[in-house]
């Protein structure tokens, strides 16, 4: 049985997402940092054959080892990227990007092109990006020299949404299926509550949003606004722009 894979599902948005693909009937792929947080969230699960991965998505090696895993358990079809951070102060992944980049980005590219180059069975992708987005200053792309919590993450962000419209002409051909959204704002998450303020929205309401996207698989390449096909920001549609985002993921992940 094929399964649904879905990043950061120990806790708010993933974990309403997760819940909700089981009570479907889906095979659920739960993936946290927390073993505890985890085994919380599997004996919420309806059904069985769901499994928790722990991987550190701040590590391009415990990526790799997720992929490794992913791939034990069997196909799985659909991939929920929706583990993300909100940084207030500049910190460096294991391997020395800046961490928001690192896991909002980097490691989702690294985690559904390892999968599908290895013919786990992907056929819809669907990536949990923002509203906010920003570009990038090439002068200082990994804010090394000024750090900014918000530029970091709608760069981030940007970046997502720019993979996104990158890998959707690719991989049409071979049946998969990849749009990112916005579902809602200020989700009434633990990251929110403690790095932004008051939730603005609630997690029910981003996650039927995904949820509906999940099962749209009458395109590919797109952005939603919750329920609505939406325009992303401009320089998501700059090739130019797209083509630095693209340069400096792969320097990163060699």
């Amino acid at each position: 049985m094929s399964a649904a894979l879905v990043t950061g599902a120990t806790d708010g948005h993933g974990r309403y997402v997760a819940q909700r693909l089981a009570a479907r009937g889906r095979r659920v792929l739960v993936h946290g940092r927390s073993e505890e947080r985890g085994r919380e969230v599997l004996a919420s699960l309806e059904g069985s054959g769901h499994e928790l991965l722990l991987a550190d998505l701040g590590s391009l090696d415990e990526v790799r080892r997720l992929v490794e895993d992913v791939a034990r358990t069997g196909p799985v079809d659909l991939v929920v990227c929706n583990a993300g951070i909100f940084s207030d102060t500049r910190q460096e992944s294991a391997d020395g990007v800046e961490l928001t980049f690192a896991v909002n980005h980097l490691a989702h590219v690294l985690l559904c092109e390892q999968l599908v180059a290895r013919g786990a069975g992907v056929r819809r992708i669907v990536n949990v990006a923002s509203i906010g987005q920003a570009p990038f200053d090439w002068d200082d792309p990994l804010l090394e020299r000024s750090y900014d919590a918000w530029q970091a993450y709608r760069q981030s962000k940007l970046a997502q949404v720019a993979w996104t419209f990158d890998l959707a002409p690719i991989w049409a051909p071979e049946g998969i299926t990849i749009d990112a959204l916005h579902p809602a704002t200020f989700m009434d998450t633990a990251m929110v509550r403690r790095s932004i303020g008051p939730p603005a929205s609630t997690v029910e309401q981003g996650g039927e949003a995904t949820l509906r996207l999940v099962d749209d698989t009458g395109g590919t390449g797109r952005f939603f606004d919750g329920n609505r096909e939406a325009r992303a920001h401009p320089a998501a549609y700059d090739e130019a722009e797209r083509e630095r985002i693209r340069e400096l993921t792969v320097r990163l992940l060699r």
